[in-house]
């Protein structure tokens, strides 16, 4: 057994596992926190996306040892104050989602998305970013309005002073 001791949405956990467990299973075996999902096993589906030290990560694709000593955040700690995180609201406003099982793993790739990209967002581009993420409900023109709205709302401000 290993001791893994990490940040989960900015609260100091630890707990013992198998060197083989993996991450999203720690997530949500461990710590109860089961908005990450696992959908494929295979690391293709996209559901199982958290942010490791601020980036994206598929979390079924890194043991829960690896990723000891990081800040991991998961869907349940985007909301903030009560308050959706705004895209989390922008899927809710745009109809970003159906059965909901890809939903998590979409919003967590769409947060790091806009913030990597600065607003500097299109359709194309979005699309593209989210070929990691599977969705088997719809045809992914809601989630890229949404992802594209919650860009605009995000840094909107800033893209209009630049003009």
């Amino acid at each position: 057994m290993a001791k893994v001791k990490l940040t989960v949405n900015g609260r100091a956990v630890s707990g013992d596992c198998e060197e083989r467990t993996l991450l999203v299973h720690f997530i949500r075996e461990k710590l109860g926190l089961t908005g990450t999902h696992v959908g494929c096993d295979t690391s293709q589906c996209g559901a199982c996306v958290v942010h490791m030290d601020g980036k994206s990560v598929k979390s079924c694709t890194i043991l829960a040892v690896q990723a000891s000593g990081a800040a991991v955040t998961t869907i349940e700690g985007l909301a903030g104050n009560g308050e959706l995180h705004p895209v989390q609201a922008a899927f809710k406003e745009h109809h970003g989602l159906q059965c909901g099982f890809c939903t998590p793993g979409m919003v967590m790739t769409a947060v790091d998305m806009i913030s990597r990209h600065g607003g500097q967002l299109d359709e194309k581009t979005v699309r593209h970013e989210l070929e990691g993420n599977i969705c088997r409900c719809t045809g992914y023109h809601n989630i890229v309005k949404a992802v594209l709205s919650a860009n605009e709302q995000m840094h909107g401000s800033a893209k209009q002073a630049a003009e």
